[in-house]
This record gives structure tokens, C-alpha cells and sequence, in this order.
């Protein structure tokens, strides 16, 4: 893992190819935010590792930046290669190596103004509409304005979301969506 790069002068972040993912579900269904910045979609809490040191230190970390929320337990998923961009300059290969986990959350949600809008809490068919509308973006029936104004989820998330079972696609979708990646 390397830390994020800065160019002389400190105005460009570079991406260090690794980032992280938490999926928090309650009850209430599986917590997603819109992102306040690029990529366009919905996606669980997630970001780059960084300084942060583990990826268990940083999901701890995005969970607390992003939803103000303390993990009180942290399940490892998965983990894998995807080629997403992201809105960081890339050195080398683009895409992550993600780590993704379920994580037991305790206090109250508190959403970083600078990081995510729109929390809310998605049920599986719910879950299911949303990739939907991303399989629409990524086939060609959805313009791109029309996504980022009412996103799907986020392309890079249909793959983890597929592969855990928490929506269902069929491969052609998934592989027309990584186009769009």
C-alpha cells in the first residue's frame, strides 16, 4: 500500500490504487449516499487507503469521515482488482485493489457534508432498481446527465454487490458496465 502522491506544491493528489469499502445494513437495509463528488452513483461508504495504514484502519476511518458513525465490528468480504477510475490522477494502472467489508456500526448518523449527499437505507429490491439503472447507463438507454442527476448505483459497486448476492445481473450487463468503469 502506498500513500497518496501530491505533486510539487501539494495541489494534485495521486491515486494509490487501493481502496476500501463498508457495508453497513441494519434493519433498515444497506446504507448508501451519493457521492458529492466524481464518480456519479450511489455506493456504500469507500475510499482510498492512503495514510490510513490497514484497509480494517481504513474502512474505520471512511466509516467515521463519511457517515460519523464508530465500527464496533469489521467482517473481511472480499477483495479484488477492479479498473475503476476515480476523480484522482493515476500513476500507472488505473483502477484499486478493494477491500471490502461488512461492518457493525454504533452511534448516530452524522453524513460528511464534503464527502456524501442523500444518506439512505436501501432494501435488496431497492438495490435491485438501482443496478438496473446503471445497467440502463451503462447499455446506452440513459443519457450520462440523466444518470448523475438521478444515479444508479455506482458501476464499480454492481460487481461487489453481484458477486455477495445482494443484486443480480446478467453477465453481458455486468460486462457492459465495466465499460463505464
Amino acid at each position: 500500500m502506498t500513500a497518496a502522491a501530491s505533486a510539487p506544491g501539494g495541489d494534485v493528489s495521486y491515486c494509490d490504487h487501493t481502496s476500501v469499502g463498508a457495508l453497513i445494513s441494519p434493519l433498515e437495509g444497506l446504507l448508501v449516499f451519493e457521492r458529492a463528488t466524481p464518480p456519479a452513483g450511489l455506493a456504500p461508504v469507500a475510499g482510498h487507503i492512503d495514510q490510513h495504514g490497514s484497509p480494517e484502519q481504513a474502512a474505520r476511518n471512511e466509516v467515521a469521515e463519511e457517515a460519523g458513525l464508530t465500527i464496533t465490528r469489521l467482517h473481511p468480504l472480499l477483495t479484488q482488482w477492479r479498473p475503476n477510475h476515480c476523480r484522482r490522477d493515476a500513476l500507472g494502472p488505473v483502477g484499486h485493489h478493494w477491500w471490502i467489508f461488512e461492518a457493525q456500526v454504533s452511534g448516530t448518523l452524522r453524513p460528511s457534508a464534503r464527502e456524501v449527499r442523500s444518506p439512505r437505507w436501501l432494501h435488496p429490491d431497492q438495490l435491485q432498481q438501482h443496478a438496473l439503472r446503471t445497467a440502463a447507463y451503462a447499455d446506452g438507454r440513459l443519457a450520462r446527465q440523466d444518470f448523475e442527476r438521478e444515479p444508479g448505483l455506482e458501476p464499480v459497486w454492481c460487481h461487489f454487490l453481484h458477486g455477495l448476492g445482494l443484486i443480480t445481473l446478467p453477465l453481458n450487463a455486468l460486462n457492459r458496465i465495466d465499460a463505464v468503469l
